[in-house]
């Protein structure tokens, strides 16, 4: 598990500490940081995976994130044209800190400001490589999913991806495929903790099924491969009075459906020890249903897995209250963090909202401090049609 980040000079964060839980909830308005900080993990294990980290630097460009080049990512106002990572792991009863300093200009004098590789500094301490693929972050646990789902009705197979890393793709493109593998496989069966409530069943195809009926109520989950072909087929069926409906594919079934089916599938599939990390989870999805992923994703932090989500929802956050509130995750264990600026400020800041036993949030810190968009969007709407008089067109 990561236990601490902190980041230094990498786009909008200046300088960026976060102390890690179970479950770690960024929010907050567009473009103050939260992507950031996501793109930092990814790019780390993306170059590891390229054989870079352990012996050049930083790859910007790759299967995980595509950030440009070094003036794209280099904090605008940096005092040292150098981007730096710490990362502290938590493994058992032992901590392990690995940091890497990355330089925009080399020793020789070459300018990396138009190169998607950033070397190390030279005073850099080399991270050790013994052991960091053993890490969370560096191996199979990780598990990423982006705010780009694709929606299609054929989806393609990836062995690698589905079998060996059980992945359902950052695009979720490996969803029909996860499903149709592991759906009724028995050690592929869902941990109790996160059973939709009132079931018994341990089956994956199962427990999907139950969850995505709170994204649309009825819902079936099927999919099976298409002989003759690498595909694999992905339909809903509706619960009638005969029965079951005919098949709707994805594309006619609306975006939210199958936006949020590899979310379910993820969660529902993670691993104690597992990193999961998923952007917008409410992409598409009713307010119920968005209520529901919150509580789906306090639950699987609830067993150990570690989960990373930028959110824009009160929702989601909402549904993990609730979640926290029935018990199925100690408080203590989530952190939400409001990442903001400053007016006139290019650096990003956050601040930490604590949520209570109860399962509600603490924004009093937040209005102490004036710092404005916590989820208040309502109230500034029902104060303006409540109380302000009816403006009479001319």
């Amino acid at each position: 598990m990561i236990s601490k980040i902190k980041i230094q000079n990498f786009k909008s964060l200046k300088t960026l500490e976060l102390d890690c839980s179970n479950l770690n909830l960024f929010t907050g308005m567009n473009g103050m940081g939260k992507s950031s900080v996501i793109q930092s993990l990814l790019v780390l294990r993306q170059s590891l995976d390229k054989g870079y980290l352990l012996k050049n630097g930083l790859t910007l460009k790759g299967d995980l994130v595509n950030l440009g080049t070094g003036k794209d990512v280099l904090f605008q106002d940096a005092e040292k044209e150098e981007t730096s990572f710490d990362l502290t792991f938590y493994e058992g009863d032992q901590t392990v800190k690995h940091s890497w300093i990355f330089n925009y200009q080399g020793s020789d004098g070459t300018k990396y400001a138009d190169s998607d590789v950033i070397p190390f500094a030279e005073d850099s301490a080399s991270p050790p490589p013994e052991g960091l693929q053993e890490l969370p972050l560096f191996n199979s646990s990780l598990k990423y999913l982006n705010a780009d789902r694709w929606v299609k009705n054929q989806y393609e197979r990836s062995d690698f991806q589905v079998r060996q890393g059980r992945n359902v793709g950052k695009h979720g493109e490996f969803t029909a495929h996860f499903l149709a593998h592991f759906g009724t496989d028995k050690e592929a069966e869902v941990h109790q903790s996160l059973w939709y409530p009132a079931t018994d069943v341990r089956t994956l195809d199962y427990q999907v099924s139950a969850w995505m009926g709170e994204i649309s109520p009825g819902c079936y989950v099927r999919s099976e491969k298409i002989p003759g072909i690498d595909a694999i087929k992905l339909t809903y069926e509706y619960e009638s009075e005969s029965g079951r409906s005919n098949e709707v594919t994805p594309t006619n079934a609306g975006f939210g459906m199958t936006y949020a089916l590899p979310v379910i599938v993820q969660l529902l599939s993670a691993q104690p020890g597992d990193i999961v990390i998923i952007e917008n989870p409410e992409a598409h999805v009713h307010a119920q249903g968005q209520s529901a992923l919150g509580k789906l994703i306090a639950r699987t932090a609830g067993i150990g897995v570690q989960v990373f989500i930028e959110t824009h929802s009160d929702h989601i956050i909402n549904g993990v209250g609730v979640a926290v509130h029935q018990g199925a995750l100690d408080h203590k264990l989530a952190k939400v963090y409001y990442f903001y600026k400053r007016p006139k400020q290019l650096a990003s800041s956050s601040h930490i909202v604590e949520l209570e036993v109860s399962g509600q949030l603490d924004d009093r810190p937040l209005k102490k401090e004036h710092i404005d968009g916590f989820f208040d969007q309502i109230n500034k709407d029902l104060d303006t049609i409540l109380f302000t008089p009816i403006e009479k067109k001319a």
